[in-house]
């Protein structure tokens, strides 16, 4: 029976393909639990995952990057690859980002986003709006709370998302930060109020995800598998769990 079972698991990996996907660097602790889920249903699929901000994962793609699917945090960036042809698909939904401060100190945020004039705030980890959604997004929230002049000298900007969340934890005093990323089990020591609150989405237009499918890559019907898994119902759910607007 042993014997059986490895010549089985044996003869699946040799039948195993892998593809590789782009991912913006919000979705890094999601996009495990979707791969998972993902790889349960298609165990012969293997999943390569390669993180970075939406603008640097475009650049790549268009200076042809080896990647066939793209998870962007924003829509502008697919939109952009499917006007230039490069992607095959036009982009859709797949998820809505959502803005939140996050201090390792524990804070009073009744006033929102207001929290970040206090004296004892130095310094504060925003995204480059020019690379990273979700800088843009926070640039906007700060605009329209009339703060983004006044709190320029204070940020530190990260590349990605995920650069801006490192700040946040180890660096700075408090940083704007995708909300998805507050809901991985290592965070689960911070308390929502205390430590993190959701900016009011009043402030920004929250962010349009988009996904689309590239060109010029074998395995495009394991691409397309992962490309329908990503908007079915329980990809929903995963994404759902993780703090994004569905």
């Amino acid at each position: 029976m042993k014997k059986f079972l490895l010549a089985s698991l044996l003869l699946a990996s040799l039948h195993a393909s892998t593809i590789t996907i782009a991912v913006a660097a919000n979705v890094s602790f999601a996009i495990e639990s979707l791969k998972t889920a993902f790889m349960k249903e298609y165990p012969n699929i293997n999943v390569r995952v390669i993180l970075g901000s939406s603008g640097k994962l475009t650049a790549q793609i268009s200076n042809g990057a080896p990647y066939g699917l793209f998870m962007s945090a924003n829509m502008a960036y697919p939109n952009a690859l499917y006007k230039q042809g490069i992607a095959i698909t036009k982009p859709v939904i797949y998820a809505k980002g959502a803005l939140a401060l996050l201090s390792v100190r524990e804070r009073d945020f009744t006033k929102g986003l207001a929290v970040l004039t206090n004296a004892n705030i130095h310094k504060i980890a925003i995204a480059n709006p020019h690379t990273a959604p979700y800088g843009k997004a926070a640039k906007e929230a700060l605009q329209n709370a009339r703060l983004y002049q006044e709190l320029l000298p204070k940020f530190v900007y990260g590349e990605s998302i995920s650069q801006t969340f490192s700040y946040t934890l180890r660096a700075t005093d408090i940083g704007i930060v995708a909300q998805s990323l507050l809901y991985s089990p290592k965070m689960a020591h911070f308390k929502k109020d205390k430590n993190w609150v959701s900016v009011d989405k009043k402030l920004y237009i929250p962010i349009k995800q988009g996904i689309v499918l590239l060109q010029n890559v074998p395995n495009k019907n394991e691409y397309q598998k992962f490309y329908n898994f990503l908007l079915s119902k329980q990809a929903k759910m995963i994404l759902h769990h993780y703090g994004y607007i569905i």
